[in-house]
């Protein structure tokens, strides 16, 4: 005989493994196992929207005076948001009434519901890994806000997070597209690198597929290679480069053009999530016109970036 208080032991198991959910989806991608590192996957209570102050001119007033000269203390407006929409994305593990008469009880039907719970594990880390390299487009523009729209191959057009970058040249990354080879990736991922540091605000982190990355390897062939200890006992192969891990994620090509490589300062790119929706089971529930039950694990949420100029992207 089913246990009547089954929709409530398999959402208590649901619940009790939020965290594998979370955590699987983690490490499924580089960028965000890097921003988990950092404490930038930022779980926020609320909000109609996620709002990201810019700090994006300097403050006007500074001068040199002597003795009693007047000091300028006009206004002065240097900060300005960028908002973006809430995302959400929804899977769910179902059981139909059949197979919980078939499986006779509760650790019957624990048993039954592992796999599936483990392949919506998997299916989430992979659609979620997908979304943080796409445009956002996917899905009638449901989807996350992935680097092709936050660090965009053509970065004088386009409105992301409510600001036009064809107005307002602070709002543009830096893009080079360009044959490549093992023979110059070298050059061009100096002068990627270059152009958006400012002293010690540097990337400290280059996803790239495995195109990009197979050149890079090739042009350490008959050099010392440096690995990041951090990334590799994370599962990431990778090397450095001057401050910043080169990591493969051949996902950077999912949902977009292959040959690409990202140059990340993670200081101003966060995962943000609802701290009630991130991987979270929701209570059981049973169609009026099934029989069956639905369990489902949902995530609300979006990338966002707060500085655009001190990324870049390479295609070739």
């Amino acid at each position: 005989m089913t246990s009547p208080n089954l929709s409530e032991i398999v959402s208590t198991t649901l619940r009790n493994r939020s965290g594998e959910f979370a955590d699987n989806v983690t490490k499924k991608n580089a960028l965000l196992a890097k921003l988990d590192e950092k404490g930038a996957i930022v779980r926020h209570s609320g909000g109609r929207t996620i709002v990201k102050e810019l700090d994006y001119a300097e403050n006007g007033t500074f001068k040199y005076y002597s003795g009693y000269e007047s000091l300028d203390v006009s206004s002065q407006e240097v900060l300005s948001a960028a908002e973006y929409n809430w995302r959400q994305a929804a899977v769910a593990v179902t059981i139909s009434g059949l197979e919980k008469r078939q499986n006779g009880g509760s650790s019957g039907v624990i048993d039954l519901l592992s796999s599936r719970i483990n392949n919506a594990m998997r299916t989430m880390g992979n659609k979620v890994s997908e979304g943080i390299y796409s445009d956002g487009t996917g899905t009638s523009g449901k989807q996350i806000d992935g680097l092709k729209s936050l660090v965009a191959d053509d970065p004088t057009s386009g409105v992301v997070g409510g600001i036009d970058a064809a107005t307002y040249s602070f709002w543009r990354n830096y893009a080079s597209s360009a044959a490549t080879s093992a023979g110059n990736i070298t050059a061009r991922m100096n002068l990627a690198y270059n152009t958006i540091t400012r002293g010690a605000d540097q990337p400290d982190i280059i996803p790239a597929d495995s195109t990009m990355f197979g050149f890079y390897e090739a042009s350490l062939q008959d050099k010392m290679r440096f690995s990041d200890t951090k990334m590799a006992d994370a599962g990431f192969l990778s090397y450095r480069f001057k401050g910043a891990d080169v990591v493969l994620d051949d996902a950077v090509g999912i949902s977009t053009t292959h040959n690409r490589m990202y140059f990340l300062n993670t200081d101003y790119i966060t995962f943000d999530v609802h701290e009630d929706a991130y991987m979270t089971p929701l209570d059981g529930i049973r169609p009026v016109n099934q029989d069956a039950e639905v369990f489902p694990i949902i995530l609300q949420g979006n990338m966002t970036c707060s500085n655009r100029e001190q990324q870049a992207v390479l295609t070739a």
